[in-house]
């Protein structure tokens, strides 16, 4: 049933498109009450608004690697948290390579390079890549408080000299590099950002609230698909190991009240790997390992019908 869900919702995206026109007035989101909790925002709205539940929401099976892709679409593999384990990954067939984040295990130069080279084996007519929280020598003030540090929490980073790291995103010649940065392909507007809840301490880092939704409002309304490092609030966020839910509050209001994008992808926990729709919108945990760091997840495969202006 889920696969047939899944099928009869790509094909009524026209429909869809219709119903997100945007409002020449851009709608204004606050910071949520529950922003610091999400736990408690996600069993609030949950049993306020049902707004987790079926039929708001639904698992959704992607699309099948050795599935032919329908006439007028565009295929996206989407992909995350690969963390320098990409020798054995099997990437299928498609048209767009989407990477969210979390590429290396620090954003050492030569994790780069090696990653840089593996992009280029691949082929992709578009390939799309962010930072993660792993990319450390990305985030230019994490390098510069790193630095200034009497105790190296990264000892192998913080030795890094400035010169061999300040121009580090110009080592990936193989693909489209976003940071707070748009770009338009096959007639898709795609948007990506890096960035996170504070998360033991590692790059990207904001406190939760306004500097996360500061972030966010320098999404465009009209985005088609978005790549964030981490989730949305309740939508594969989940963490077993600690009974909590560790998506943004922001990002989810951002998402499904003001921007209503074809597709979200992400990564950055791990153990939400996996696909989900809210009717308007698929949300894609891409992330390649496990909780334990075992590349073993496959791509996801989503098809989306290309803009016919393209």
């Amino acid at each position: 049933m889920k696969s047939l869900w899944y099928k009869s919702m790509a094909f009524t995206h026209s429909h869809i498109m219709a119903s997100r026109r945007h409002p020449q007035s851009r709608v204004l989101i606050e910071v949520d009450e529950y922003s610091c909790n999400p736990t408690q925002a996600f069993t609030f709205y949950n049993i306020n608004q049902g707004r987790f539940q079926p039929p708001h929401v639904q698992m959704v099976d992607p699309v099948p690697h050795d599935a032919p892709k329908p006439p007028g679409y565009t295929r996206f593999v989407c992909i995350s948290d690969t963390h320098s384990r990409t020798d054995l990954l099997q990437m299928p067939y498609g048209d767009v390579l989407i990477h969210a984040g979390d590429f290396t295990e620090l954003g050492l130069p030569s994790e780069v390079k090696k990653f840089n080279d593996w992009l280029g084996s691949l082929p992709y007519e578009y390939k799309i890549v962010i930072a993660g929280n792993h990319e450390l020598t990305f985030d230019r003030e994490f390098m510069a408080d790193l630095i200034k540090q009497d105790f190296y929490y990264f000892p192998s980073v913080s030795k890094l000299k400035p010169e061999n790291y300040e121009n580090v995103q110009s080592l990936l010649t193989n693909c489209i590099y976003l940071q707070d940065s748009e770009v338009t392909v096959r007639g898709f507007r795609i948007y990506g950002s890096p960035w996170q809840p504070w998360f033991y301490g590692w790059g990207f880092n904001l406190p939760r609230g306004q500097a996360l939704l500061d972030k966010w409002n320098l999404i465009p309304d009209a985005t088609d698909i978005l790549i964030t490092h981490g989730p949305p609030l309740g939508f594969l966020d989940w963490v077993p190991k600690k009974l909590q839910r560790v998506g943004c509050v922001e990002l989810l209001n951002t998402v499904q009240r003001r921007i209503q994008p074809r597709l979200h992808v992400f990564g950055h926990i791990h153990e939400g790997y996996g696909v989900m729709a809210d009717g308007t919108t698929t949300y894609v945990n891409s992330s390649v390992c496990t909780v334990n760091y075992q590349p073993v997840n496959p791509p996801i495969v989503i098809d989306l019908p290309t803009p016919r202006n393209t």
